[in-house]
């Protein structure tokens, strides 16, 4: 049995297209694996607070230093990371802004991105050596984007600040199971977003 994290980061709510597309995805999900069970992180609708000063006093602590006094910085945080390694798959639902990532995703991405939580140095010194802590997870990235042609080897990759950044630090954690679906052209509508939404339903249906 798989336990399925959904994590949502648009600011739009029924009008989001990413939204739809992990609803969708949990639809075909749960018809394929009934006994699945699934839990919802909301990064788009409920403010998650940034980093600060004292998240960062309580960070960097080597984990045999700390006390509950000097944690309670990352009191969120922690709660943050327990409820992440307790699924094994996860399904990001999210837009393009500014060819980047919405801000709330961002924040929750501060908050997982911890030191000896969910990556280490692999010598113990800032070497640049990375060693995700994160084991045998799978994700999915399920984005939408207004313009198109942000793939591989397509005319605005280098353009590309979602789903390439999301792919990478991901990966720092340990996931480098990650399968990346993108709606595209929802900016200009008609005829041929239909025909994006139409190829993109079906690639998630065959999930």
């Amino acid at each position: 049995m798989n336990k399925v994290l959904i994590i949502n980061a648009s600011v739009r709510n029924e009008k989001s297209h990413s939204r739809k597309l992990t609803h969708l995805f949990v639809e075909n999900w749960k018809n394929k694996n009934p006994k699945d069970t699934f839990s919802y992180r909301e990064v788009g609708l409920t403010e998650i607070p940034p980093i600060d000063e004292k998240w960062i006093a309580s960070a960097f602590i080597k984990p045999s230093e700390r006390t509950e006094e000097n944690q309670l910085g990352v009191e969120f945080s922690n709660e943050l990371i327990k409820e992440f390694k307790e699924h094994n798959i996860y399904v990001l639902g999210t837009p393009m802004y500014n060819w980047s990532i919405p801000s709330g995703l961002k924040s929750y991405i501060d908050q997982l991105m911890r030191i000896n939580e969910t990556w280490k140095f692999r010598s113990g010194q800032p070497d640049g050596d990375y060693v995700g802590l994160l084991e045998h997870k799978k994700m999915f990235i399920l984005s939408s984007r207004g313009d198109t042609g942000y793939g591989e080897n397509e005319k605005n990759e280098h353009m590309n600040y979602q789903t390439t950044y999301l792919k990478f630090v991901f990966g720092i954690m340990g996931i480098e199971d990650i399968s990346i679906i993108s709606l595209d052209n929802e900016e200009f509508g008609g005829d041929l977003f239909e025909k994006s939404k139409k190829k993109i339903y079906q690639k998630i249906k065959q999930i």
